[in-house]
């Protein structure tokens, strides 16, 4: 499931030079890459797609890294 959201997170953040094999789990998604809340609600919709699960508009904060989005979609979906 990991290497999946990071493969999603990699095409809608269009990042060069990275797969998810390579994709640090840790790295901050916000802190490190920047990206935005838009970018982050684009990516929070996909993910909601993919894995069939609903994501609480308050919890976008707590999705900061690859590893801490894996575990939540993981509770989620039981």
């Amino acid at each position: 499931m990991q290497n999946r959201i990071a493969e999603i997170i990699i095409e809608e953040l269009k990042l060069k030079d990275v797969t998810p094999e390579t994709f640090d789990p840790n790295l901050d998604l916000i802190g490190d890459l920047g990206i935005d809340s838009m970018e982050l609600t684009t990516i929070v919709v996909v993910l909601q797609d993919e894995f069939g699960v609903r994501i609480d508009e308050d919890d976008f904060g707590k999705l900061t890294t690859l590893a801490k989005i894996t575990k939540y979609i993981e509770e989620k979906r039981g």
